[in-house]
């Protein structure tokens, strides 16, 4: 059924294609492709539109859609339970088995008949009509579409009759290749014959080229005539672009005259005022420049006139800004066209010249006399070389120094060494010829005034070498610090300029003659200061030829380095104020490394001066010297090498090893020599002792009482009295008596020394515990075989080794042990931390001395053990009483208790008799079990305790004995 586009429900196409084209859009807008879900057994119920719709939680859940199945077609169809295909297959009720059942017809939908659409049939018969008559009248679009796509084949189809070459875009018969390719001259021949057939072929070929011309120009006229209409608008528009120019025309030419008016009456006074400006000021530059040129002619008489007078710094500065000035503001000019060269030979001239001549300085700041004055030589000639160094980098300029050292550090040793050997009046130069020789003829007193001395010009050497350095540090410093002034000085203008550059980017400027009118006002502004700086630079003390402060061309006006001359004047060290220019480009990593190595060179001096006298020492060891002298000596030698290397590291700040280590090697021999000395003189002491009581000398008793006061020294001499003191019997310890024999005596004396040698050589004391811990643990084990192994028999004639000299050994090594633990405070107050388990060697010590004394209170003890063992064996319980066994052991024990108690502490000597009273108790005990005698009361037991008491009585009646508890009725067997 025809309708209208208006009563269609769905857009008409114009051609059936596209109708069924646009259902299809259609079907996939409305219905995307998704999986079908489940199937629910209730029906559809709701909108039927609703199934155009996606699924939404909004909407409510128990709407059934087309969304809710969940079987998808091909697999109902496709059931294998049915046995065969149903061709009602929609009429069935959805259900397991497929039964056939009747649709009952739906009530959500009504009966539709023809008579539901009479209404529309009526209004729409009348525009079916009018559309018919449209139709006969005008051609359907479509096909004049199909007309117009009929004719474009056909005009296609005629074009690829026309070869492609005809075509190209860079067809031209002036190429031979395109000429042949169009016009085939081998079809054509002037052979006799073939002119009828040639002249066929070139009409033939006219022919053909007419045709392809006749196609083209169908084909271009069929265009223009499709594209008439665009052509006629374009002319029209053509008309109306002409009149809109020639509108604009008249306006812009009533603006000109406008503009000329204006100009005439407001600009053209006011430009001819900037004119006459940029002129006076071309007139400024020009007469500023001729100035600059007369002031660079100047230039090498004003250098040779500044090296005169040593001013390097100032000549290179001349040079470096001529040199400047050369390259920029006077480039190019003819006369001055050898200058450049000539100022760089200068310049050479001048390097050479500063190196010579901080030569010279240092010879002679280094080789003057050497007095108590450490003042700085020409310090201000010091600081204007040290300038002109760095500014021509030569950095290692502080090697030429170094090596002057060297060569000073040699030269007073020599000049020493020569000074003292014609004083000496022994020595005749004329024979001993060698320098070296002449010195080792010197005694210790001579050479040891020779050694001060050296070392005197020594420390007077390195504080003239420091005063001398410190000046050269304060002005590569002074340097490093205008680095760093200058760099905070750009970063601030950097940032100004930054501010600036945003102001003068909102400036309108306009231009005259090539020239801006901003830099004609600022030209004109600099126009007087330019004078003046340049005035001001000419006048300046170091002559500099630089006037680009001056008016300055604009292009050149930014960052010139002549324009950036910036000075800063700043004093010395020496008084002196320097202009550091910022040509001095010195990073700081080199000014950095550069004090560190002057810094080096100082504590350099400070090893040569400790080597020169090390080889010094050594040139005088060489003969065993050094060795050869006594404690007194070496330790005034130690004392004064010592306070040289506390000078020289006060003065430089850093130790030397060098003399420390040659100290160190002669301490060690002198070590050596020192404990073996005084342990031979121990050993033959000891191999002529006889073990008997020696008398204490009064200086004995003073080192003692020296001791007592906290002080471990030797005490000076005193001057012999009118009445010497008598040596006393027995030596005084902190109010005990002790019974010494000489040897021990000298052995304290010894100790003292090891002592006294570690406070006047601080370097020795371990080697020195050491040793001393080797002598008295000699000590002991020598004494020990000398008494108790009874070697004094044979060594030195004794004839037997008595008791007295058992307790006499006993009390001497109690005297020692007594010296130990404070010999080992001695040590510990100057040993380092780490060094303190040294110290467990006077433990071993002291525990070797208490077990030799126990050895010996056990040797006195086995003694009268033999004894009672010997006598109480031939007791016999018979009258009379006392029993002459009894008086035996009686009178035994007064000689031992006569023998001991002089020597020993009545606290030692009570325990000793009770440890031999014990002894005797247990062999008295024996004696009488062996004899049957018990306590019972009877005649024996009478006679035994009567023999007892008198043992008792005897034994408290000694001196020092009587409160004794001897308990005697341990004797008797105790009753069951």
């Amino acid at each position: 059924m025809a309708s209208s586009h208006s009563s269609s429900p769905v857009p008409q196409s114009k051609s059936s294609d596209a109708f069924f084209k646009k259902e299809a859009d259609a079907t996939k807008r409305f219905r995307p492709v998704q999986s079908l879900p489940d199937v629910c057994p209730k029906e559809p119920t709701g909108n039927p539109n609703s199934l155009h719709e996606s699924p939404s939680l909004v909407v409510d859940q128990q709407r059934w859609t087309i969304y809710h199945s969940k079987v998808n077609l091909p697999a109902a169809l496709n059931d294998p339970r049915l046995a065969k295909r149903e061709s009602d297959f929609f009429t069935k009720t959805w259900g397991v088995d497929f039964v056939d059942t009747e649709v009952t017809p739906s009530f959500y939908l009504p009966q539709i008949t023809k008579e539901h659409f009479a209404s529309y049939q009526q209004e729409i018969t009348p525009r079916e009509k009018v559309h018919e008559r449209c139709k006969n009248i005008c051609t359907p679009k479509d096909t004049f579409d199909r007309t117009l796509l009929h004719t474009h084949d056909k005009s296609r189809t005629d074009l690829e009759q026309v070869p492609k070459i005809f075509m190209k875009p860079d067809f031209a018969l002036e190429d031979s290749l395109t000429f042949n390719a169009v016009l085939p001259w081998s079809h054509f021949s002037t052979a006799g014959g073939k002119g009828n057939r040639d002249a066929a072929s070139s009409k033939l070929l006219q022919e053909k080229l007419s045709h392809y011309l006749d196609i083209v120009e169908v084909n271009i006229a069929h265009q223009i005539s499709l594209r008439s209409e665009a052509f006629f608008h374009a002319m029209t528009s053509q008309h109306e672009l002409q009149d809109y120019l020639r509108k604009t025309s008249q306006a812009v030419k009533l603006l000109r005259e406008k503009i000329s008016k204006i100009d005439k009456v407001m600009c053209e006074g006011s430009l001819r005022v900037l004119r006459l400006s940029l002129t006076r000021n071309n007139c400024i530059k020009a007469y500023n420049k001729l100035k600059l040129m007369a002031t660079v002619h100047q230039t090498q008489p004003t250098v040779q006139l500044l090296l005169s007078t040593s001013e390097y710094v100032g000549a290179l500065d001349l040079i470096a800004t001529t040199q400047e000035v050369l390259q920029q503001e006077l480039q190019g000019i003819h006369s001055f066209r050898h200058l450049g060269s000539q100022l760089c030979e200068l310049e050479k001239l001048i390097d050479k010249m500063m190196i010579a001549e901080f030569s010279t300085y240092a010879r002679n700041d280094l080789n003057r006399p050497l007095e108590d004055d450490c003042q700085i030589l020409e310090e201000e000639r010091l600081v204007s070389l040290v300038f002109g160094l760095l500014k021509q980098r030569k950095l290692n300029f502080y090697e030429i120094y170094g090596d002057e050292m060297i060569n000073t550090a040699k030269n007073i040793i020599k000049q020493c060494v020569v000074n003292t050997v014609s004083q000496i009046e022994e020595i005749d130069t004329e024979v001993v010829v060698k320098l070296a020789d002449q010195m080792r003829m010197m005694n210790f007193p001579q050479w040891f005034d020779l050694l001060k001395n050296i070392f005197s010009k020594f420390t007077i050497f390195l504080k003239r070498v420091k005063a001398t350095l410190n000046t050269i540090r304060s002005v590569v410093f002074l340097v490093l610090d205008k680095n760093q002034k200058t760099r905070d000085l750009e970063d601030t203008l950097q940032k100004d300029s930054a501010k600036e550059s945003l102001v003068d980017s909102e400036v309108a400027y306009l231009t005259h003659e090539g020239m801006f009118i901003s830099d004609a006002f600022g030209d004109g502004e600099l126009a007087a200061g330019a004078a003046d700086s340049a005035s001001q630079r000419n006048t300046s003390p170091n002559s500099e030829p630089c006037s680009s402060d001056s008016v300055s061309e604009p292009e050149c006006a930014t960052d010139s380095s002549s324009s950036k001359e910036h000075t800063s004047s700043s004093v010395t060290p020496g008084g002196v104020d320097m202009m550091i220019g910022e040509d001095m480009k010195l990073t700081d990593l080199e000014l950095g490394r550069l004090a560190n190595n002057i810094q080096e060179l100082l504590y350099n001096a400070s090893d040569i001066c400790h080597d020169r006298s090390v080889k010094f020492l050594m040139a005088r060891a060489k003969d065993g010297f050094l060795e050869k002298l006594n404690s007194n000596e070496f330790v005034t030698l130690s004392r004064l090498m010592e306070g040289f290397i506390l000078d020289t590291e006060q003065i430089c700040g850093r130790k030397s090893m060098s003399l420390r280590g040659a100290l160190q090697s002669q301490a060690n021999r002198f070590v050596n020599r020192f404990h073996e000395e005084r342990k031979t003189k121990l050993s033959l002491l000891l191999d002529n002792e006889r073990w008997k009581q020696a008398e204490v000398p009064a200086e004995f008793q003073d080192l003692v009482d020296s001791v007592s006061d906290g002080r471990i020294s030797l005490p000076e001499k005193k001057p012999t009295a009118t009445e010497e003191r008598k040596p006393a019997e027995f030596l005084i310890v902190e109010g005990q008596k002790y019974a010494t024999v000489g040897t021990v005596l000298l052995l304290i004396r010894i100790i003292l020394e090891y002592c006294q040698c570690v406070d006047n050589i601080p370097s020795i004391t371990t080697d020195m515990l050491t040793r001393l811990s080797d002598l008295l643990k000699y000590f002991n084990s020598r004494s020990c075989q000398l008494v108790l192994g009874a070697g004094a028999l044979q060594v030195v004639g004794l004839k037997t080794i008595t008791t007295k000299n058992l307790a006499l050994s006993s009390r001497c090594l109690q005297l020692i042990v007594h010296y130990i633990p404070i010999i080992r405070a001695h040590f510990e107050a100057r040993l380092q931390p780490k060094q303190f388990s040294m110290l467990r060697h006077f433990d071993h010590i002291t525990k070797d001395y208490h077990d030799h004394i126990a050895e010996i209170s056990a040797k006195l003890v086995a003694i009268m053990d033999s004894l009672f063992d010997k006598l109480l064996s031939k007791y016999e319980v018979k009258a009379p009483v006392p029993s002459a066994c009894f008086r035996n052991i009686c009178k035994q024990m007064a000689k031992m208790h006569e023998a001991i108690y002089d020597l020993l502490p009545e606290e030692q000597t009570q325990m000793l008799f009770l440890r031999i009273n014990a002894s005797y108790k247990l062999h008295l005990k024996r004696q009488l079990a062996h004899l049957n005698v018990v306590n019972d009361g009877g005649p024996l037991n009478g006679l035994v305790t009567s023999d007892v008491a008198f043992y008792t009585g005897n034994l408290q009646a000694l001196k020092g004995l009587n409160n004794l508890d001897l308990n005697m009725a341990e004797i008797w067997e105790q009753k069951r």
